[in-house]
């Protein structure tokens, strides 16, 4: 059995919507290119066939994946967690003490991380020094171009 991994609910929604346009638009075209190409004659030389077949086991296999994915996936209950600390879904805004820059973040599961609208992977460097802080904590944190010290300004959901 693989392992759990969590999402928000925005998150394997989109997941969901995937799997379905895989299982009904994606799976219909393959096989009406398998069915184009196996009415071209002789299957032992024909490329196209062997091309729609190879694509086809690749969607399975894709689609094999994200029905795991789906069935182990755990949706993050956020009334469950403290607002006073930074955990995963806290929105939490920094500020970089050497230049008083101030950014705003929200820690997400990894594979919802979108830095052009704010969401960093909990597993970053970044969200790894700030998980369990609180508001007005000084943090150090270790990126590719050296340390920076960061102050927790505010923590949100």
């Amino acid at each position: 059995m693989a392992e759990a991994k969590y999402y928000t609910e925005e998150g394997l929604q989109k997941l969901r919507d995937e799997l379905d346009q895989l299982t009904r638009v994606e799976r219909r075209k393959i096989s009406a290119a398998i069915a184009e190409a196996r009415d071209k004659g002789d299957l032992s030389e024909n490329a196209e066939y062997d091309a729609a077949k190879d694509a086809q086991g690749l969607l399975e296999l894709k689609i094999s994946k994200l029905q795991d994915i789906i069935g182990n996936a755990r949706i993050i209950d956020e009334s469950k967690m403290d607002s006073s600390k930074v955990l995963i879904l806290s929105k939490v805004k920094i500020k970089n003490l050497k230049n008083n820059a101030t950014m705003t973040y929200m820690l997400v599961p990894a594979k919802e991380a979108d830095l052009k609208t704010g969401k960093i992977s909990v597993n970053s460097p970044i969200s790894k020094g700030l998980l369990g802080k609180s508001v007005g904590d000084k943090v150090v944190i270790s990126v590719p171009a050296g340390n920076i010290e960061f102050e927790i300004v505010e923590i949100s959901r």
